[in-house]
């Protein structure tokens, strides 16, 4: 193994992808090599805890019509439950 040099995905800047980062990486079952410099990476971890960059979808519950929004894009074969209406679902199962 050696040092490899990534461009970031982000803000296009190359960061370095030591032979330490490569074997923690290994060692931890990661199977993909990081696309983000440190600071974008810190970056996303921030607006991510934030809150940021999360798109809701508008919905109706399909238990009782209140229309709520959820943090996923609904399928059109599975029903959508207002955040109620689902821990009650979920209770019954």
């Amino acid at each position: 193994m050696e040092d490899k040099v990534i461009k970031c995905r982000d803000c296009g800047a190359e960061f370095l992808f030591t032979v330490g980062e490569q074997e923690f990486f290994l060692e931890k079952g990661f199977q993909h090599e990081p696309t983000r410099c440190r600071d974008c990476r810190s970056k996303r971890r921030q607006s991510m805890a934030e809150g940021e960059g999360r798109q809701l979808h508008t919905v109706i519950c399909a238990s009782c019509g209140v229309e709520t929004q959820v943090p996923f894009k609904p399928r059109l074969d599975r029903p959508v439950y207002c955040r109620e209406c689902f821990d009650r679902e979920r209770a019954r199962a």
